[in-house]
């Protein structure tokens, strides 16, 4: 079950990280997070009415208020780079970057997956950077390049403690850690929009990607949440690592952008990958 809630969570990870990059292409970005993270706690408190755990616990709170205070800062760095900068390398860096920090801190905690696990996870990484891979063609500097990988390993920093905190709260918490995460992004997010003066206003054409990012967002972290809490962290962020997936079939059906040989390849090799995993 943790390896199925993993994947779905791949899955609306992909589709929220489609929405709020092309929201992000034309309006401001602080707008479209706030946005989008508001329409997300609005989710994670019904959810949490219909699945009452009862009262919260300081330390799962605290985990949560630490990982959403770092998830906003991977979502600006991701968001950020996908409208500023190149995508090709600012998504695979983030994800990898994003995964092999809770994978190190996973092993170094006792996690000892089975051989055929291991084999698995060392198929998907790679995927990662195959499906986000494109031709450069020589039109981008070593600046851009530069500023590029910037985007995606700040993002991944903020992704992979996002994933590591998120996990060390208490299977009994429900979904009070997703509530204290979006607490902290949205007031970060406030904070920051407060000092920017920019106004609180999305482009009516991205109104509709901001709030399916942010329900597709939401939705990600609880099915990451319930994943870490049932199965073990070092495959369940593997597989979540792989939401640079939907995002390329996305891009594929909405924006009709070619997939690649390479890119079919690295669907492949996920899929391989996934199935080694799932091997019991």
């Amino acid at each position: 079950m943790a390896l199925i809630l993993a994947g779905l969570s791949a899955l609306f990870y992909g589709i929220a990280d489609f929405g709020g990059g092309f929201a992000a292409r034309r309006s401001r970005l602080l707008p479209v997070l706030l946005l989008s993270q508001l329409l997300g706690i609005t989710i994670a408190i019904a959810a949490l009415a219909v699945m009452w755990p009862g009262p919260p616990k300081v330390p799962d709170l605290m985990w949560g208020l630490f990982a959403g205070t770092l998830g906003t800062m991977g979502l600006f760095m991701l968001y950020g780079g996908i409208a500023r900068s190149i995508v090709a390398i600012v998504s695979p860096t983030s994800a990898v970057v994003g995964a092999i920090i809770p994978l190190l801190f996973a092993m170094l905690t006792g996690e000892r997956p089975a051989p055929t696990a291991m084999l698995g996870s060392a198929l998907c990484l790679p995927a990662v950077l195959m499906l986000t891979r494109e031709a450069d063609g020589g039109e981008h500097g070593g600046k851009s390049i530069r500023t590029a990988l910037v985007y995606g390993v700040l993002a991944g920093l903020g992704f992979g403690v996002f994933f590591t905190a998120i996990s060390r709260t208490s299977p009994a918490a429900g979904l009070w850690p997703l509530v204290a995460a979006r607490v902290a992004s949205i007031s970060v997010s406030i904070v920051i929009l407060m000092f920017s003066r920019q106004p609180l206003r999305v482009e009516r054409g991205d109104l509709a990607p901001t709030l399916i990012a942010g329900a597709a967002d939401m939705g990600a972290n609880i099915m990451f949440l319930l994943a870490s809490q049932s199965g073990m962290l070092s495959l369940v962020v593997i597989i979540a690592s792989l939401s640079p997936a939907p995002t390329v079939l996305l891009a594929r059906c909405f924006l009709a952008q070619r997939i690649t040989a390479v890119r079919w390849a690295g669907l492949v090799l996920a899929l391989a990958g996934v199935g080694l995993i799932s091997v019991r």
